[in-house]
């Protein structure tokens, strides 16, 4: 059976101009204008677009689904404005579900006028009850007494404060324990929350960031097991030395490829990223460094030799060092092109230099990154700014200077650090709070689509697009803003030069309102609406 969607306008780099398509058999069979697609497909399903907006849909390149959901499901502290509203929304969720374990996530200290929940004020609020309360970035977290005392040798690990909130390992060991806590009821109800509301969202594949320290084996195996429409691309991040070892937990863990959120280290907003000088708001550290350079090299090596792509959470200039300076030792060894074959990827890249982008230009390297870090914690007021004084918070997320070095962009993310809407992503990448460092609308949209396709292993030069025997994967839009009476070179306001004809796509100026998803349809099949 053929469906033909007529009435809308279609962004298609092939056909500029149409305002209908046919699928047919979970792929795109036909482009045009709604006369001709009349003609040729009178027995056809018809769809009334109404004036709708038809574009690939999207691919979040790095999420972590349980977690995303948890804060659908549970907890959120994301609007928390200060330590005392904190700790309000605690006591108000723990007098609801009493003696019950406590899983919460997003509150951000970065401009809270009284600093951060102790220990003993969570004890305070929630008693004997065990307690876990991430940091926006996850990477430190408040945890009450209950559940200090369930982890064993906890005060003998990096990260450890008695009263203040726990990073590093300390706070990997408190959230392993936090996690063994939930049910699996919960962690079920969770994934199918996140893995609904990314198809809401206009999201047909996800590249899930597990691992060891994020979600455990458990977590990963019962996500593969779970049947949702939306694609699930898993990486799994633990360090190998041997290429065996590569092939061997790639068959145990169904992954593909040893990447993600394998740390080299933390995050900026915790003081856990790995700086080559002090922080501005405290001069006594330089971050936390995870992976040794050597066994960086190991499992780039190992990796590279296997065939099997490798990648890292870096977001500090001292940990993107270490990696490039690996990278360099592995491409030494093995060649540029073998290495670009590999498709390894780095998560997040946040402080990388103009001669380090060159490198990873040269090298294939993925940049899987999230503009929305940027919107969020960006500015010359921003966290960013906190933490590293104006000079070098204006260096971070430089989207421009990647793209220029030919780095391959994938857009994402990291839910649930920022939002899953794909659009405050593109938007965030075009208006990035640097001068210099955004890219254009069609550029983010490319890196939030194909791009996105690319990283996961996908490069079959048609998927993330629609064009005539691609998959027939895409949403579809309320815009407002397009006018589909009018001439084809009237909206082309997103082309550098309106004689490319390439397809319009939405206002995305800040004052804006975002396109809404009226549809989400991957292969023919639809997942939402």
């Amino acid at each position: 059976m053929t469906t033909l969607l007529l009435g809308g306008r279609v962004h298609s780099p092939s056909h500029p101009d149409a305002t209908a398509m046919a699928v047919r058999d979970g792929v795109v069979a036909w482009l045009g204008s709604d006369d001709v697609g009349r003609a040729q497909f009178g027995d056809a399903d018809v769809v009334d677009l109404a004036g709708a907006f038809v574009a690939p849909a999207f691919v979040d390149s790095h999420i972590h689904l349980t977690s995303t959901g948890l804060l659908i499901t549970g907890l959120d502290l994301t609007a928390a404005t200060s330590r005392q509203h904190c700790l309000r929304l605690v006591a108000e969720h723990t007098a609801a579900h009493p003696g019950q374990p406590i899983w919460a996530h997003g509150w951000d200290d970065t401009a809270w006028p009284d600093g951060t929940p102790t220990t003993k004020e969570l004890d305070a609020v929630v008693g004997m009850v065990p307690a876990y309360l991430a940091r926006v970035d996850v990477h430190s977290a408040v945890a009450s007494t209950a559940l200090r005392d369930l982890v064993s040798g906890l005060s003998a690990v990096a990260g450890f404060d008695p009263h203040r909130p726990l990073s590093a390992d300390a706070h990997h060991l408190v959230r392993a324990e936090a996690r063994r806590l939930l049910t699996w009821q919960q962690r079920d109800e969770a994934r199918r929350a996140a893995l609904d509301g990314v198809a809401a969202a206009g999201i047909v594949a996800v590249h899930e960031c597990a691992g060891p320290d994020i979600g455990g084996s458990d977590d990963w195996q019962e996500l593969r097991a779970t049947e949702h429409g939306v694609d699930v691309v898993g990486y799994w991040g633990e360090a190998v030395s041997s290429a065996a070892q590569a092939r061997a937990l790639i068959e145990a863990t169904g992954a593909r490829g040893l990447a993600g959120d394998l740390f080299v280290d933390g995050a900026l907003g915790s003081r856990t990223a790995w700086l080559c000088q002090p922080y501005a708001d405290a001069p006594d550290t330089t971050g936390h460094c995870y992976l040794d350079p050597d066994t960086i090299t190991e499992h780039l090596t190992a990796c590279t030799e296997a065939g099997v792509t490798a990648g890292f959470h870096v977001i500090g200039d001292a940990a993107v060092t270490a990696v490039v300076e690996a990278l360099e030792r592995v491409v030494e060894r093995f060649g540029a092109p073998t290495v670009a074959r590999c498709g390894h990827r780095l998560e997040h890249l946040e402080m990388v230099s103009g001669e380090q982008a060159a490198k990873l230009g040269q090298w294939g390297v993925v940049a899987s990154m999230q503009p929305n870090f940027d919107a969020r914690w960006g500015g010359s007021n921003g966290m960013y700014a906190r933490r590293l004084g104006i000079g070098r918070a204006t260096r971070l997320n430089p989207l421009a200077l990647l793209a220029s070095a030919g780095v391959p962009l994938a857009f994402g993310s990291d839910a649930p650090v920022t939002g899953i809407n794909p659009w405050e992503t593109v938007r965030a990448a075009s208006h990035h709070q640097t001068p210099g460092s955004a890219v254009s609308v069609r550029a983010a949209f490319a890196a939030a689509t194909r791009g996105a396709w690319r990283a996961g292993g996908v490069r079959d030069g048609v998927t993330g697009t629609l064009v005539p025997g691609a998959p027939a994967s895409y949403a579809v839009w309320e815009t407002g803003d397009l006018d589909v009476s009018a001439p084809a070179d009237s909206v082309q306001r997103w082309s550098t030069d309106p004689r490319s004809r390439v397809p319009a796509l939405p206002r995305l100026d800040p004052d804006d309102p975002l396109p809404v998803c009226r549809q989400t349809v991957h292969r023919g099949v639809v997942l939402h609406g």
